[in-house]
């Protein structure tokens, strides 16, 4: 690790915690000597990061401190590549072109020497199965999740049969290249998942539903976990 990759790390991991850090801890974390984590401290006192040491007790950073944005390490940047191209590959169009949008604004916000960990990394998400196609505009069920709206779906069961539903639309999950509405349908009173290949037909409705979409999510997590161990 870098030494100024290793500084960001020692800021994040006192960032994560309120309680002291004693030197011993970080240098075992960081997997290096104590001789070379009192240097870095040493450095981070000299940019004024407000790093406050007390012998016997630890290292805490001052409340209220945060880094300035993109300040970040090869590795997470990686990671934030990998995610986008995974999003680039299994997403509906419209948050292809976002992911587009995000490679090109990280890349000219990072120092020119990190530039090819997002734009030639070390990771790629591969796919042997075509793209599932949709009959509606995704971004309009995003925008259903996020604002709380209730959908009415014509819907092909994996019967052949076509069903009407009013759902209250919670997540789309993805499984492979499967992507699935997760919802609470009123018809039948509980929470199903709908393959969206399977939606001939989206509506919006104009009505909110009740309850908080968080409190929905914990409740079909709690159902798949039962479901589960039956």
């Amino acid at each position: 690790m870098r030494r100024t990759e290793r500084l960001f790390q020692i800021i994040q991991i006192l960032r994560s915690t309120r309680s002291p850090i004693t030197g011993r801890e970080l240098a075992d974390e960081l997997e290096i000597s104590l001789s070379t984590l009192y240097r870095d401290m040493a450095e981070l006192h000299a940019q004024r990061i407000p790093i406050i040491g007390e012998a016997g007790v630890g290292y805490v950073l001052e409340d209220g401190y945060d880094m300035p944005p993109l300040m970040l390490t090869a590795d997470e940047l990686e990671a934030a590549a990998l995610g986008a191209a995974w999003v680039a590959s299994e997403a509906d169009p419209s948050l292809a072109r976002a992911v587009r949008d995000l490679v090109s604004k990280l890349s000219s916000a990072i120092p020119k020497e990190l530039r090819p960990v997002v734009l030639d990394g070390s990771s790629k998400p591969i796919q042997t199965r075509a793209r599932v196609s949709e009959r509606f505009d995704s971004a309009l069920l995003r925008h259903a999740i996020r604002e709380r709206y209730r959908l009415q779906l014509l819907y092909t069961d994996r019967d052949g049969n076509m069903t009407d539903r009013i759902v209250w639309p919670l997540l789309i999950a993805f499984l492979g290249r499967t992507r699935y509405l997760v919802s609470w349908c009123e018809t039948k009173e509980d929470y199903r998942h709908f393959k969206t290949e399977r939606v001939e037909k989206l509506r919006v409705l104009g009505k909110k539903y009740p309850g908080r979409r968080a409190a929905l999510l914990k409740g079909w997590e709690e159902a798949t976990a039962r479901r589960m161990q039956n």
